[in-house]
């Protein structure tokens, strides 16, 4: 049953335009919020200066609206600046932040992979001060200490996603060396902020959860609850992302209408028998979890637009 507090969010980054995955998980997380009754953010993780651009973050937004999607509110998580430098006093008053002199080569040289598919930071630095001035007069990234011990978790679908995340993750790095916030901790302290009820993802991030909640319970934030869902994949088996050269929205507008692509994503997904032409407005009153597929599909890219396997 819908509760009338629900507050629901969509949070791309802002690394490239949107693509078939996106476009999916944006549709699912809508239809989510939207068949409850609830309130819905679009967030744009902005925050990565090497990665993000604002005329992505607009295109994006042009995109999501292009296919039918609307947000009752839009912000960019970089405005949020004295938030998250206040979740980084609570920990550091809390003496939960490091410095950490560890390389990405050097984490990687360890060699214990990771759950989230990187590799476990073995926790080599917990011991080092900050410097006076603390994380403010830091010039190497800095890590947050994580309480040693098994979460216990589940999603909303039972997906399994307990964790000891210091153990199988290691400590998450919460500020970077260039001065910008890092994911983990941004994302609990802008999600708190707004009061998120619900997070709806694809299962790529499943593995970042119990770290997310760890964080929460250092900052005494409340737990939203977690749905992940299916992928859309490449041929050669890995997510279908920006990252790996997926075919954009510039491309899918190109040979697509809008009433068209929500259909295929509808007819994947498995609320539609066919990939009839539809909005994401008749999409509502049929939407059940339920009915979502839980299998991820492979998507191939043709000269007549979008073909998935297994759909």
């Amino acid at each position: 049953m819908s509760r009338p507090a629900d507050v629901c969010r969509f949070a791309p980054s802002t690394t490239g335009r949107a693509h078939p995955g996106t476009l999916l998980a944006a549709l699912l997380a809508w239809l989510d919020a939207r068949s409850r009754g609830a309130r819905l953010v679009l967030r744009l993780e902005d925050l990565d200066p090497d990665r993000c651009r604002p005329e992505w973050a607009a295109a994006l937004e042009d995109d999501l609206a292009w296919l039918g999607l609307d947000f009752d509110t839009v912000e960019r998580q970089s405005a949020h600046a004295p938030r998250h430098a206040a979740a980084l006093d609570r920990l550091a008053a809390q003496g939960l932040l490091y410095p950490c002199a560890c390389s990405r080569a050097d984490v990687r040289a360890a060699g214990t992979p990771a759950p989230d598919g990187g590799w476990r930071y073995p926790n080599r630095c917990r011991g080092r001060a900050l410097p006076p001035g603390g994380w403010r007069a830091c010039d190497e990234p800095v890590r947050a200490r994580l309480p040693d011990g098994r979460i216990a978790l589940r999603d909303e679908s039972g997906l399994d996603l307990s964790q000891d995340p210091a153990a199988e993750l290691g400590d998450p790095i919460v500020r970077r060396r260039d001065g910008a916030v890092a994911y983990p901790l941004a994302v609990v302290a802008d999600d708190a902020a707004i009061g998120v009820t619900r997070v709806v993802r694809g299962r790529d991030i499943a593995a970042s959860t119990a770290t997310q909640v760890a964080l929460q319970r250092m900052l005494r934030l409340p737990t939203p609850v977690y749905r992940h869902h299916f992928l859309l994949l490449e041929e050669r088996g890995g997510k279908l992302a920006k990252l790996h050269g997926a075919v954009g929205a510039d491309a899918l507008r190109a040979v697509y209408v809008a009433p068209a692509l929500c259909g295929w994503l509808a007819w994947v997904v498995g609320l539609r028998p066919s990939d009839a032409p539809a909005a994401p407005r008749e999409l509502v009153g049929e939407f059940a979890w339920e009915r979502v597929a839980t299998q991820d599909r492979v998507v191939r890219w043709t000269v007549r637009g979008l073909a998935a396997d297994g759909a």
